[in-house]
């Protein structure tokens, strides 16, 4: 009877080992098909293809489960899948779609030119995509020859090609470059009612204008009435693209500009001295703190963290010159 009992108590155990074996198996593998790396091109592109109305002009790119950008991991994967199954697609049957699928998410990473050759070879076979990607690559040939017109940012690492005297150019002949690039892209933006390549073409308008202030910013000191300008410029971005993603960051801009101002000002006029005027300080230090504080209000955004703790810096900046002034 022991001898039974114990048996079936052995045997209970070794059903109940033999069960959660099956269930963290079961489990494990549930986390595997999650978060385990894709294997099927099908599957990266229903994702992209989920993704590819997304007014990325109002709203940041979605992110993978990794926190990467969607259209960034997007042609990551592809490229994966392309060198781990080289062998099932080397008859080029899926070529047209990967194709596709890469112009799709390249155009969202602003590599107009290589969507434009993707587009164009996708076009070239028969298919239901050559249509759509002759005109998508039409459209980016205009986007491209838009951005041909005017001046870019210049990369801070790159040597100058040419000496700082003739990096500065006739404002009026930059301003009418840029005014004639944003033109060009306005049109083809009433163009695309309805297209979801509405949002890349209101990101490069809000793009140009973000070069015509940089580029009052950087010459400032050099320009007539430099400083004026240069506020200008940036509350027009500021006021032209109050509905994009990057509005704090436009404050923020903004903002940072005064904040300099008022530094350079209690650096060329020290509080000590009789040169220095508290109403000129209190116009720079005002706006500053209060684009700061504003920014600061909006949770859940790292616009918050960054304008809480320059707001905090420019406080106690204030503190110090008032100290300074006030003390005997």
């Amino acid at each position: 009877m022991e001898r039974q009992l114990s048996f079936g108590v052995r045997f209970g155990l070794c059903g109940l080992m033999a069960l959660g074996i099956g269930c963290a198996s079961a489990k494990t593998k549930k986390l595997e098909a999650a978060y385990g790396p894709t294997e099927s091109i099908i599957e990266v592109v229903a994702v992209l293809r989920r993704h590819i109305p997304d007014d990325t002009y109002r709203f940041p790119p979605a992110t993978d489960f990794t926190g990467r950008n969607v259209y960034r991991s997007t042609l990551l994967r592809l490229e994966n899948i392309e060198r781990i199954q080289a062998d099932p697609l080397r008859s080029g049957y899926m070529d047209p779609v990967v194709d596709f699928a890469k112009a799709r998410a390249l155009e969202r990473l602003r590599a107009y030119e290589l969507a434009v050759l993707l587009y164009l070879r996708v076009a070239e076979r028969d298919g239901e995509l050559s249509g759509p990607a002759r005109e998508s690559a039409g459209i980016l040939e205009q986007i491209n020859g838009a951005l041909s017109v005017g001046i870019h940012l210049r990369n801070p690492l790159d040597s100058p090609a040419l000496s700082p005297t003739q990096e500065v150019q006739d404002p009026k002949l930059a301003v009418g470059e840029l005014e004639e690039r944003v033109a060009l892209l306005s049109f083809l933006y009433d163009e695309l009612q309805g297209n979801y390549m509405r949002a890349v073409v209101a990101e490069e308008i809000e793009r140009a204008d973000e070069v015509r202030a940089s580029y009052f910013v950087n010459r400032r000191y050099i320009l007539p009435d430099g400083q004026l300008l240069a506020v200008s410029e940036l509350q027009r971005v500021l006021s032209r693209h109050a509905a994009s993603k990057k509005h704090l960051r436009h404050m923020i801009n903004l903002a940072d500009l005064y904040n300099d101002l008022a530094r350079e000002y209690v650096a060329a006029s020290p509080p000590q001295s009789l040169d220095f005027d508290p109403a000129q300080f209190q116009d720079l230090i005002d706006p500053a703190a209060q684009l700061y504080e504003a920014v600061a209000a909006h949770d859940g955004t790292p616009e918050k963290l960054e304008a809480g703790r320059k707001l905090e810096a420019l406080l106690a900046f204030t503190l110090q010159v008032d100290v300074d002034r006030f003390s005997d």
